[in-house]
């Protein structure tokens, strides 16, 4: 009897299920069948056909070989396998070049099969959906759903529930649209809007720079149709980023901004306002709220962006975020963010992949975002070749194992499917999807450009190919759907409107700037400088700061903590119900306590902000035995707000900009990024510049995002000493930000609590401290807390003003090292003043000091930085009474600090012996 002679009598349909699952998923196989299976799989490779199994067969198993026709319908399965696996490599995707070549290619006499197999019918095809069909209509079947105008890439996934329903939803059509005939219609409608547009403005106004859509045209009906379906989903907020490339035409016929404010950004008007300085008409952002075609409503939004590429993505996030949890209670179905990329961008910057890892965590997560990347083929003058290693521009997706969907942008019905497919991906499993929309760029990177200098063959090819809009329209008379008229119908109305558009604007002197997500910011008011000195009440009754202090200060009982633990909570409510010694640690959790009482929000991130670095804050506690996470200040006796505390991924830049998207939407949350060390904030400088400090200014925006960056010289080498202090301040003007170095715990309460009691918002630096977290002068009470106010500058409480010769100014940490060389050497003829605000500067108050000390002759700014960093530079540019003091500092360094701890002593020794004694000065 043949060993195999089973496989005769059972149905073969059986075996290719199996088979398939076996291909998918090994593990998911029962070990006998697995063994059977890898015994085949070896022999197709040892010999290119099924030879004998070697071993490992289930024990029934009888000597023989395996049938013929069963051996085939494996063959057919392995070429299943193949077009699920490399069918994307064999698309027509591409419409202006000849894609590259890959080996091995789908024939069928790779997988063992040849032509005489054609007509013979399969098992296999019930695997597909289709049933038992024939090898030629299998491979019809296969060719339509992998390698006509979208290639799909999953197989990479590893959850076989989702690789399951892509495959059931790409057996539905043959993974081909059937729209109706209004719907089509829609799409032409959507089409001809975009050509349209970008072929008006390319003749009203030649030449200048408006980065066009032309050849991504599809964009706009993909979208239209995402909004529509999405709202059905029950979608109520969409936010969306994408740079330059089809900006303005996704902003008049997707998010409704006028065509006339469009034309006058392009004829360069002044701006009403006069508070802000604008921004290029490709970079603002724009909110409306758009009723669909079934009547629900939905808020849409695209955030506005600075010409660095992809720095959008990560604030779209956190916009997202901060509309789910305070919108919709956390639920992730009701907030859609969208991210529109350029393929040269996607593959070469590095926060796409910070933006990705943030995808699944638990403080970033959005339940998904959908990718779209208008993909030119080329950046700037940049072969993709020269762009990327990548097979595809959107590789990174794989990290996260998203599903990627290559598409044909000149196939409009395709692209349109693939959108909603992307939709209802995200619908169903809240996670990322990307489409890959390939295409061309008609004009050079803007249409000043001559892009034949560098690609004279591609554009060869461009010059010849017809727009999406004839070429669909052209499908669609075929079909019967529509006559000669209808397109010309179309554009004539809509350039009707567009040229009615064009002439008022030009009735118009100025044009005016709307602000971005202006529901969220009403009853808030745009603040100068001098708003921003005024003084904010910030005193909090003290017997409900008894009620936080006593949460804060008590584990639960019943679970079982680290000795520690206990020991640290235990001195908190000893430092505040006995000794009325509160250090940093309890200025942080009052502050946020109190404020939550009041119907504020708390959420901070940042690399270990939990437990803190220096170990100071241990907002997160934990039971010894199960890890469970235990917040006190969910125990607030009367709280209303909400608060959230994460340790983030290990990034600066991804982190820092979602973070600044959540405060953006989300005014009455005390948003906070906390970095590990305040070195190392340099790793979001971009989001910096672009946003923190020259948002207000840029594009109208307020934001309270606080940054807390541990500062202070103590000896720690070049990367933990400096929070880069001289790069924030020298970005400070006018009224765009605050800027502050603290030295008590009541001053930390009472700035935190103005960044939310102010009825403005301004970004928030704050040179946080190391060795004060714990300095046992470092200390304020609970009465300080509740009816005290912010101190931009600290004045000497007991000084002998006639006896003062020497006025220091100072900030920070540097303080204390300076209060302990007078106390040592009892030197009570030097004042020390503590600046505390150094933006806006508190200039004023200084002045009055120095009139207060008018016996003082040698006035000095002392820092313990280079005299190129630190707050000096800022000094003599804001307070021009600086020019007149003494500097003692470090001497000119390129680095922040020396790496050696004795020659850091040496140094930071000079400096303070130099502030109590003018004649040391050189030396240092």
């Amino acid at each position: 009897m043949d060993r195999f002679s089973f496989l005769n009598a059972a149905h073969t349909a059986y075996f290719a299920e199996l088979y398939d699952q076996y291909l998918k998923y090994p593990d998911s196989v029962e070990p006998s069948w697995r063994a059977f299976f890898q015994g085949f799989d070896f022999g197709m490779q040892q010999d290119g056909v099924a030879g004998e199994i070697l071993e490992s067969a289930p024990a029934n198993f009888e000597e023989g070989e395996i049938p013929e026709h069963v051996v085939k319908e494996f063959q057919v399965i392995r070429l299943i396998d193949g077009y699920r696996t490399r069918g994307h490599l064999f698309t027509k995707t591409n419409p202006v070049r000849e894609r590259r070549k890959y080996r091995p290619t789908l024939d069928i006499e790779n997988f063992g099969l040849s032509k005489d197999d054609l007509d013979i019918t399969f098992s296999a095809g019930e695997i597909l959906g289709i049933g038992p069909k024939s090898l030629k209509e299998i491979v019809s079947h296969l060719e339509k759903i992998y390698c006509e105008s979208i290639g799909v890439e999953y197989m990479f996934i590893r959850k076989p529930e989702e690789i399951q329903w892509i495959q059931n939803k790409l057996n539905i059509n043959e993974n081909h649209p059937q729209f109706s005939g209004d719907q089509k219609k829609q799409i032409l409608r959507k089409l001809n809007e975009a050509v349209s547009f970008e072929s008006f403005l390319h003749t009203k106004y030649v030449g200048q720079k408006r980065f066009s859509l032309e050849g991504g045209e599809s964009l706009i009906p993909a979208l239209d149709a995402l909004i529509e379906r999405a709202a059905e989903l029950g979608i109520k907020d969409f936010v969306m980023g994408m740079a330059h490339r089809g900006r303005l035409n996704t902003l008049t016929n997707i998010f409704g901004k006028s065509a006339k404010d469009i034309f006058s950004e392009f004829d360069g008007k002044d701006y009403e306002q006069d508070i802000f300085d604008g921004d290029v008409k490709y970079h603002l952002g724009w909110t409306s709220c758009r009723t669909t075609d079934n009547g629900n409503d939905i808020n849409i939004n695209i955030a506005p962006n600075p010409s660095h590429l992809e720095t959008v993505g990560p604030v779209v996030e956190g916009i997202a975020r901060a509309k789910k949890d305070r919108r919709y209670n956390g639920d992730s179905s009701k907030v859609l963010p969208i991210l529109v990329h350029g393929d040269a961008a996607i593959a070469g910057q590095g926060v796409v992949y910070e933006v990705v890892q943030m995808a699944q965590l638990e403080g970033y997560e959005n339940g998904g975002t959908i990718h779209i990347v208008v993909n030119n083929q080329i950046g700037f003058t940049t072969n993709y070749l020269d762009a990327r290693s990548s097979t595809y521009c959107t590789d990174v997706a794989k990290v996260t194992l998203s599903p990627v969907l290559h598409v044909n942008a000149d196939d409009a019905e395709a692209v349109v499917h693939a959108m909603l497919f992307a939709l209802d991906f995200r619908m169903k499993f809240h996670r990322d999807v990307f489409i890959d929309l390939l295409g061309y760029r008609k004009y050079g990177h803007n249409e000043g450009d001559e892009p034949r200098f560098t690609q004279p063959k591609l554009y060869k090819a461009i010059a010849k190919q017809e727009n999406t809009r004839d070429l669909y329209a052209d499908r669609l008379k075929k079909e019967g759907v529509i006559d000669d008229g209808f397109i010309k119908k179309l554009e004539e109305e809509y350039k009707a409107k567009l040229e009615e558009n064009l002439e008022d604007s030009r009735k118009e002197d100025k044009t005016k700037i709307t602000p971005f997500m202006q529901d969220e910011w009403e009853g808030f008011e745009n603040a100068q400088e001098d708003k921003m000195m005024e003084e904010v009440d910030t005193t909090f009754d003290i017997d409900k700061l008894d009620k936080v202090a006593e949460a804060v200060s008590r584990l639960p009982e019943g679970k079982k903590f680290l000795r520690k633990i206990d020991k640290l909570v235990n001195l908190r409510h000893k430092m505040y119900f006995e000794t009325n010694q509160l250090d940093w640690s309890m200025a942080e959790h009052l502050a946020y306590g109190s404020l939550m009482t009041e119907g504020y929000h708390i959420r901070i991130s940042g690399q270990d902000s939990e437990r803190g670095t220096f170990s100071h804050r241990h907002a997160v506690v934990k039971v010894e035995d199960s890890e469970e996470e235990i917040i006190l200040h969910n125990n607030i006796e009367g709280r209303k707000g909400e608060f959230f505390i994460y340790n983030s991924l290990l990034s600066e830049y991804g982190v820092v900009g979602f973070d600044y998207g959540y405060a953006m939407a989300s005014p009455q949350t005390l948003t906070i990024w906390e970095a590990q060390f305040g070195d190392f904030v340099n790793g979001a400088q971009i989001m910096i510049d672009q946003y923190i400090s020259a948002a207000e200014d840029k594009w109208k925006l307020q934001n309270g995002l606080v940054m807390l960056l541990p500062h202070g010289y103590e000896g720690q080498g070049a990367e933990h000493s400096s929070g880069r202090m001289e790069r924030f301040l020298q970005l400070c003007a006018k009224d765009n930000m605050y800027v502050a170095d603290i030295t008590t715990p009541a001053n930390m309460f009472h700035l935190l609590r103005r960044q939310m009691k102010a009825g403005f918002r301004k970004p928030l630096i704050v040179f946080t401290p190391k060795s004060l977290l714990r300095h046992p002068k470092v200390i304020s009470t609970k009465e300080e807390f509740a009816n005290g106010s912010f101190q931009p500058l600290i004045d000497e409480g007991n000084a002998d003003v006639k006896k003062v010769k020497t006025l220091v100014f100072c900030t920070g940490k540097f303080y204390y090292d300076l209060l302990d060389h007078r106390e040592k050497n009892d030197r009570d003829d030097v004042a020390l003043v503590r600046v505390e605000q150094l933006f806006p500067l508190p200039v004023q108050k200084m002045k009055e000091t120095m009139q207060k000390y008018n016996n003082a002759d040698d006035l000095v700014w002392a820092q313990e930085e280079p005299r190129n960093m630190g707050a000096y530079g800022h000094l003599l540019l804001h307070f021009d009474e600086a020019r007149n003091m003494r500097i003692c500092s470090r001497k000119f360094y390129g680095s922040p600090a020396a790496g050696s701890s004795v020659r850091f002593k040496r140094r930071h020794d000079r400096v303070i012996a130099g502030v109590f004694d003018k004649s040391l000065e050189e030396s240092i």
